[in-house]
């Protein structure tokens, strides 16, 4: 139902203007609104009402972050105008900031929405990913984003770690302009194969083998931050940051995680029900092909293919389907 101007709230008068009358007695007869119109009236502020109340809780459910994740650093919440909860990284010369999960994960689905750094913004990595830690031998599952000049594409950088390896890049040119919008991200981890999606797109697969390092033992917390790349991220280093650009700004929303809990050395996972959604998922027939599109229009890098950084003979995945 359309509510009429004469309906309208705001926060200096919640109620209908044509319901307001002054207390004062009047010597003049003040015209009453037909019955149509006061129940119209009425409607219409219980629907603004009922749409008050829905927004709230729609934030409140949505509240993930600070639930969710431990901030470092230059990170912003706030709301779209949906109700949904907004994280921004802000990076500028002095510092840039992160969020990290709370818990650790064994297996599952992680994805995010992401609308990355508008402009030139040439030497900044943006990134979601899952991480065992710092230690040696760690594992790590990469989704990052290498900022670019205005104008030029930018790269998606992905990446397996597993026992502390982790020269295992592939990096896709995204096909459309991260920046002018929110995109999805999701990785799914099981133990057969590691799946990259753009939207609803599979980018990559890694899949795994019996006799070779996959990250499949080390419970990983999720990570997202935004921080200075300068001597790696643009044309291998040779384009910096420009801070005359900054504040440099990432945003991110509606974070979810199917995801497996580990329940103590020596019990069975902690799993939501329906796991069969990812713990057993392989790329499709289809979803092969999506795979070999990205390969051939997109992908910009393959470990597979750098002799130069493999002179004695490249990864043993590499020949394998």
């Amino acid at each position: 139902m359309l509510c009429s101007a004469a309906a309208r709230t705001d926060r200096t008068n919640h109620w209908p203007a044509s319901l307001l009358v002054s207390s004062k007695k009047q010597s003049i007869l003040i015209p009453q609104p037909a019955p149509s119109m006061a129940r119209r009236a009425a409607a219409c502020a219980v629907a603004v009402a009922v749409a008050l109340l829905a927004a709230v809780a729609s934030s409140s459910a949505d509240a993930w972050l600070h639930e969710e994740f431990e901030t470092e650093g230059n990170v912003r919440a706030g709301y779209d105008a949906r109700g949904r909860q907004v994280a921004s990284i802000v990076l500028d010369r002095q510092s840039g900031g992160a969020f990290r999960s709370r818990r650790s994960y064994l297996y599952g689905q992680f994805s995010v929405q992401m609308k990355l750094v508008p402009g030139n913004s040439a030497g900044t990595v943006a990134s979601f990913y899952l991480s065992s830690g710092n230690e040696p031998g760690h594992d790590e599952i990469d989704m990052e984003f290498m900022g670019n000049s205005t104008g030029q594409p930018v790269a998606l950088n992905t990446n397996v770690w597993a026992n502390g390896d982790g020269k295992k890049e592939q990096q896709f040119y995204l096909w459309f302009d991260p920046a002018a919008g929110y995109h999805t991200y999701t990785i799914i981890w099981n133990d057969r194969n590691v799946i990259f999606k753009v939207d609803d797109l599979f980018l990559r697969c890694f899949t795994r083998h019996a006799d070779l390092p996959y990250p499949g033992a080390k419970p990983m917390a999720v990570h997202a931050t935004l921080w200075d790349g300068s001597y790696w991220a643009t044309q291998q280093g040779r384009v910096k940051v420009d801070w005359s650009a900054a504040p440099f700004v990432v945003s991110y929303r509606g974070y979810s995680a199917d995801a497996c809990v580990p329940a103590g050395a020596g019990r069975p996972l902690a799993c939501p029900a329906g796991t069969d959604r990812w713990m057993t998922r392989r790329p499709s027939a289809a979803e092969r092909g999506t795979l070999d599109w990205a390969r051939r229009n997109y992908m910009h890098y393959d470990y597979c293919a750098d002799g130069w950084r493999f002179p004695k003979g490249f990864p043993a995945e590499c020949s394998r389907a």
